[in-house]
């Protein structure tokens, strides 16, 4: 039988410009007369990459490139949240709720912070996100 599964890791990636900077970051061969193609050094050898196209990085530091219209389809970033909720996500997980909880306390006001609880609600579908699928801190300005 045949299951459906979804990609629960995390990458980091850049959108490639063709600078000498980004080139020159990610050891990429800029094209030559004889290739008029920007190749990538893989895992799994040298690989094309196009100008618009990401350079993903996975955990073990690896690079590889991913075209602009694959990454679109299968990648999202993740959501930003604020400081405050990060920590109480964190809370909230030490103390073993589980997400129906958070939002049952949200909606009923018993929130231990009640800017949290408001932002939860008037965030929900980006906080759910972030509970199951990570976040990024919202850095302060």
């Amino acid at each position: 039988m045949i299951k459906v599964y979804r990609k629960t890791g995390t990458i980091k990636a850049e959108q490639f410009d063709g600078s000498d900077e980004m080139a020159k970051k990610y050891s990429i061969t800029p094209p030559m007369p004889l290739d008029p193609d920007y190749t990538i050094n893989t895992l799994e050898g040298d690989m094309v990459l196009g100008v618009g196209d990401w350079v993903a990085t996975g955990i073990n530091g690896e690079n590889w490139p991913i075209a602009d219209d694959v990454f679109k389809k299968t990648y999202a970033e993740l959501p930003v949240i604020p400081e405050n909720v990060d920590y109480s996500i964190k809370k909230y997980k030490e103390w073993n709720y589980d997400l129906g909880i958070v939002f049952d306390n949200a909606c009923s006001g018993h929130a231990w912070e009640d800017d949290v609880g408001e932002w939860i609600l008037e965030n929900s579908n980006v906080f759910a996100r972030a509970w199951l699928d990570g976040y990024v801190v919202e850095v302060e300005k």
